[in-house]
C-alpha cells in the first residue's frame, strides 16, 4: 500500500527563493481536486510572510482565464485589503475570512493560469535582486502596504474600466516582489504605476 502524498497544507514552508518558486509551490495546490481553493492557494505558500499573498493577488488579477473573470478583481482586493490592513497592525500571521478563503477556481483555469505565468517567471526571478533595501524594510514597508491598501478600495469600479485592472494587478505585483526580494527598485516602480492607473481611473469617473 503506497505512502499518502502530503497536503499543501502540510507541506513544510521552505523558504521561497524566487517567482519560479512560488509557481512550483502552487502547482501543489488542491492538486486532487476538481476546483482549487484560495485556502488550497495560500496554504501552500503559509502564512506567516506577507509578500506572497500580495503577489499571488497580483498575479491572478493579471493572468488571462482567471483574472477575466468578472468579479475576480473584486474578490482579490478583499485579499489584499485585509492582507495590507493587517501588515499595517503589525500582525505576524494572516488571518483571512472563511468566505474568502472558500472560493475557487476551475483546476482547468488554474493549471492555465499557472503555464501562462511560467513563460516570463525565469525572466523575472533574473531581473529581481536585493537594492534599495530601505525602500521595503520597516518602516518603509508600511509605506507600501498603505498603498496597497488603496489599490484594494480602488479596484471595484476598475472592472467598469478597460485595462486599469490590469494596471492594479501588475502594481501588486511589483509590490509583492519588491517585498519578497527586498528591492525597492520594484517597490518605486510600483508607485509610479500605482499613481498613472489611479489617475486613469479618476479621469474616467469625473
Amino acid at each position: 500500500m503506497g505512502a499518502e502524498q502530503p497536503d499543501a497544507a502540510e507541506m513544510p514552508e521552505e523558504r521561497l527563493t524566487g517567482l519560479v518558486s512560488l509557481i512550483d509551490r502552487l502547482k501543489h495546490a488542491g492538486r486532487y481536486d476538481d476546483s482549487v481553493s484560495l485556502e488550497a492557494i495560500l496554504d501552500c505558500v503559509g502564512r506567516r510572510t506577507f509578500a506572497p499573498f500580495l503577489l499571488i493577488a497580483g498575479l491572478i488579477t493579471l493572468a488571462p482565464l482567471i483574472g477575466d473573470i468578472p468579479g475576480v478583481p473584486t474578490l482579490m482586493a478583499s485579499l489584499v485589503a485585509l492582507t495590507a490592513a493587517q501588515l499595517l497592525l503589525g500582525r505576524e500571521h494572516l488571518w483571512l475570512p472563511r468566505w474568502l478563503l472558500a472560493r475557487r477556481a476551475s483546476r482547468q483555469r488554474y493549471r492555465q493560469a499557472l503555464e501562462w505565468l511560467e513563460r516570463p517567471a525565469g525572466w523575472i526571478d533574473r531581473l529581481i535582486k536585493p537594492r534599495l533595501r530601505r525602500l521595503t524594510r520597516p518602516p518603509a514597508h508600511l509605506a507600501v502596504a498603505l498603498t496597497c491598501l488603496l489599490i484594494a478600495l480602488a479596484m471595484p469600479p476598475m472592472e467598469l474600466i478597460p485595462f486599469t485592472a490590469n494596471g492594479a494587478g501588475l502594481a501588486l505585483t511589483l509590490f509583492g516582489l519588491a517585498l519578497f526580494a527586498e528591492d525597492g527598485l520594484m517597490a518605486l516602480l510600483g508607485y509610479a504605476l500605482t499613481g498613472g492607473t489611479l489617475a486613469v481611473v479618476l479621469l474616467s469617473l469625473v
